[in-house]
């Protein structure tokens, strides 16, 4: 029997939202701070999965599973995450949360801000589920403090502070939370180191392989998709072990076999960079270039 794949609602705006929950009309259209467990108990118990229009921060603790993409995850502790538009997320349900907030912010609302311009920096809303920030009980007090000074704010009346004090919060509890993310990786360093190692293994087998010509440089997701892990999740951990990320260590590693084609064969520098999986040698040399300070040809020179 084929099995019926779940329903996205796409919910775009804050009032949706609210419409969803069976809530009032938001306070403000941009932006508000929602109790975790009206989410999973009003809405209609036939939904599938959502897709959000805005960001979504969430501190839930909760039993069962939580599906976010393709996925699903069983927790039972609390944890804080973050949901960039349109990625996909619900509750399946056995889902039962029994505690918890969620701050969702419309990306009209940090329009030509300097936060907004620089969000993509957070790259903790592009983790996967399994990779959320757990924070203890002080550091819990602190998120829910910026949390609650965002909804006081925007629950009194509207003036022309309102955005810049609105925005100048979520920007402290955003800055708080990588804080808080830096500490994780820190107090996991015999797992990182694991994953440090597993990756480097990978890295050094795909160079190793000879199939260059066939699959080119591999890209970020083939070694997080092999760790189990999001490619956000994977460069940021790398960067936090060795100071690399993993595009930097995936040049580095093309380098050395450069390197050693340079010294040990006679092919062209366009032959090389063919093998090296490159179709426009110039790309080749670009890369070589940036990391040696010589072009393929000048390194060759010096040997």
């Amino acid at each position: 029997m084929k099995r019926t794949a779940q329903p996205i609602i796409n919910i775009e705006s804050i009032s949706e939202l609210h419409d969803l929950v069976k809530r009032p009309r938001p306070r403000h259209p941009l932006i508000s701070v929602v109790n975790h467990t009206e989410f999973y108990t009003e809405r209609p118990e036939e939904d599938g999965l959502y897709r959000f229009g805005f960001y979504a921060i969430s501190c839930k603790k909760f039993e069962g599973l939580l599906h976010y993409g393709k996925s699903h995850y069983d927790f039972r502790e609390g944890s804080l995450m973050f949901t960039a538009p349109g990625q996909v997320l619900g509750g399946g349900p056995s889902c039962k949360v029994y505690e918890g907030w969620a701050l969702f912010i419309h990306p009209d609302l940090l329009h030509g801000t300097a936060l907004g311009k620089k969000m993509h920096q957070y790259s903790f809303f592009q983790y996967e589920v399994n990779e959320a920030l757990h924070i203890s009980e002080e550091e819990d007090k602190i998120v829910k403090d910026c949390v609650d000074k965002i909804a006081r704010e925007y629950t009194q009346t509207i003036d022309k502070h309102t955005q810049a004090l609105i925005v100048s919060n979520i920007e402290l509890l955003l800055n708080y939370c990588n804080r808080f993310y830096d500490r994780q990786f820190y107090t996991r360093a015999k797992v990182n180191s694991d994953v440090v190692q597993r990756f480097e293994t990978l890295l050094k087998d795909y160079f190793g392989q000879g199939t260059l010509i066939e699959a080119g440089l591999p890209p970020v997701t083939y070694f997080s998709s092999k760790l189990n892990l999001s490619p956000n999740y994977l460069s940021d951990l790398l960067q936090k072990s060795t100071g690399k990320s993993t595009v930097e260590h995936i040049h580095l590693e093309l380098i050395e076999k450069a390197k050693s084609l340079l010294w040990g064969s006679e092919g062209s520098i366009s032959e090389i960079a063919y093998e090296l999986g490159f179709e426009h040698p110039s790309h080749f040399t670009k890369i070589f270039k940036a990391k040696t300070g010589k072009s393929p040809s000048e390194y060759r020179n010096l040997n």
